[in-house]
């Protein structure tokens, strides 16, 4: 992945559910001069963010032996009003079923318990590595202790 929009992984259920944070900062160059008199994150971030984090799910699921990219989601809402940048997001993917070859889940966005989007069905091709250490690497980075408490995050470990 070279755009990671997963800040943080809060806590995983192996092989079954992975939670996570998001942050649109403001400042992010994507967010540049988009929709300047109300600014609100592109529907197509929000989806990223809800795809990457199921994907980092299904990654741990399988050892860090494979890539999950994405091949199709259907079924995808977002809430209004949209999602203003700078809000702390709690993303939300379970894993419905997962093989060898590929996987199918779905997945939530919430801020402060409101649902803001989710995407009923998205299916995941599967993707081989020869060396895992690289993404046990960036998954250690998204689940290290934490400077701050996200919101959802559990005060002890």
């Amino acid at each position: 992945m070279r755009f990671v929009l997963v800040d943080r992984i809060l806590r995983i259920d192996e092989g079954r559910r992975i939670v996570g944070v998001t942050t649109f900062p403001p400042s992010a160059d994507v967010l540049a001069d988009h929709f300047e008199r109300s600014p609100i994150v592109p529907g197509t971030l929000i989806v990223e963010a809800m795809v990457q984090t199921l994907a980092w799910g299904i990654i741990h699921a399988h050892d860090f032996r494979l890539i999950a990219m994405l091949s199709l989601f259907e079924d995808a809402s977002f809430a209004t009003p949209r999602l203003p940048p700078g809000e702390c997001a709690c993303v939300t993917g379970e894993i419905i079923s997962t093989s060898e070859t590929d996987s199918l889940g779905r997945a939530w966005l919430e801020v402060d318990g409101t649902r803001m989007a989710s995407i009923e069905r998205i299916i995941y091709s599967h993707v081989a590595v020869e060396n895992p250490a690289h993404l046990r690497d960036l998954f250690a980075t998204l689940t290290a202790p934490p400077t701050d408490r996200y919101p959802g995050e559990e005060s002890s470990r």
